[in-house]
């Protein structure tokens, strides 16, 4: 008994390559990813402006984050931020982040000593369902998150998932007429699913 599944082939990708997002502070993101942390800076685009006439100059600057990945930063010549990096105290804000694995609670735990060793502070530490998790920030602002996945994903998760994705978007595509705004409503959703599997399995145990 199982729920949806997608039946195409997944793109041929071998996991993350990087990450990046803008910098203006230039000297305290290098000092933070290399000197802090100690991820190699491994390398560095600089050119002048791509596509538009307005583009400016800019340094594309990578650090390596472990198994091929990398971390990156844009740190545009000669401009300003523009509203929308602001950091602002928002979960919403606080969605886009970076997540690093460790293969251990002990890399875990020897993670989050060596970054308060170097007077960065850990936010928080925290267990959710297959993940344990510590957060901080860079000096943009930005949230990064090394994470210990507890267990692998089974088939379980993978059912959960489906129900849970299509309960949702059931929820959202009759928004116009019964809103959507309490998981309250997708767990009735995934119920009413579950309740069809089980009457449907029983029938055809019947059958046989």
């Amino acid at each position: 008994m199982t729920a949806s599944q997608p039946v195409q082939k997944p793109i041929p990708i071998a996991g993350v390559h990087h990450t990046a997002r803008p910098t203006w502070k230039l000297a305290e993101t290098v000092h933070f990813y290399r000197d802090l942390l100690g991820l190699p800076l491994v390398h560095a685009i600089s050119a002048r402006g791509w596509g538009p006439e307005d583009h400016a100059d800019f340094l594309h600057f990578f650090f390596d984050s472990g198994n091929g990945s990398t971390i990156a930063f844009f740190y545009y010549i000669g401009t300003t931020p523009p509203d929308f990096v602001e950091v602002r105290d928002d979960y919403r804000y606080r969605a886009s982040h970076t997540a690093w694995r460790v293969t251990s609670r002990e890399d875990l735990l020897a993670a989050r000593a060596k970054i308060e060793a170097a007077g960065i502070e850990v936010k928080y530490q925290i267990r959710h369902e297959v993940i344990e998790s510590i957060y901080f920030d860079d000096p943009n602002g930005y949230s990064l998150e090394i994470t210990w996945q507890v267990r692998p994903f089974g088939q379980v998760d993978l059912d959960d998932a489906a129900r849970t994705m299509e309960a949702a978007i059931a929820l959202e595509d009759a928004g116009a007429t019964t809103p959507f705004t309490k998981i309250d409503q997708v767990w009735s959703g995934k119920a009413g699913t579950l309740a069809e599997e089980f009457e449907k399995a029983g029938e055809l145990e019947g059958v046989a």
